[in-house]
């Protein structure tokens, strides 16, 4: 684990990153994903595919909040309408969004960006196979992204999306 000296005389470690998370397919067997092909045609292959987590915050005072994540923590603005998207300049995948308060029926708390539209397609026959909630249907939106919300099975909603090329 790498050490960073701070003022001087303390130390502190900061732990190496997880490794990207995979989508399991159980009946694949643990760590095997249905969204690649083997040599044998059966869908069932070690795949990488989440490309970032995004946290999700609710406000009403959006100009404060830029203000907020880009003076005290350094974030960069990179969506200002419909949202607030602000992302880490040196670790594009560490990303704030900030939803204005009522925009969504059932706002998520989180998003998964999967990618591509071709996987948000797979993980959305996945969830709809395992008759989980969608509490947002599949979308494409104006500003080029492909979605759609769905509830786990504790009731957190979820954004599972993907810029759309």
């Amino acid at each position: 684990m790498p050490m960073i000296l701070l003022g001087g005389t303390c130390r502190r470690t900061i732990p190496e990153p997880a490794p990207p998370a995979k989508v399991r397919d159980f009946s694949c067997g643990a760590g095997r994903s249905v969204f690649s092909k083997t040599g044998d045609g059966r869908g069932c292959d070690d795949v990488t595919m989440i490309k970032r987590i995004i946290s999700y915050a609710d406000g009403n005072k959006l100009a404060e909040s830029r203000a907020f994540y880009a003076e005290v923590f350094g974030f960069e603005v990179t969506m200002e309408d419909p949202v607030l998207c602000l992302q880490y300049p040196t670790s594009p995948e560490g990303q704030v969004i900030v939803l204005p308060l009522g925009m969504e029926d059932s706002p998520p708390r989180f998003g998964i960006d999967v990618g591509d539209a071709a996987t948000v397609d797979a993980v959305h026959a996945e969830v709809v196979r395992r008759g989980l909630r969608i509490v947002y249907p599949l979308t494409d939106e104006s500003w080029g992204v492909r979605r759609f919300f769905v509830e786990d099975p504790s009731g957190t909603v979820v954004n599972v999306l993907a810029h759309l090329p």
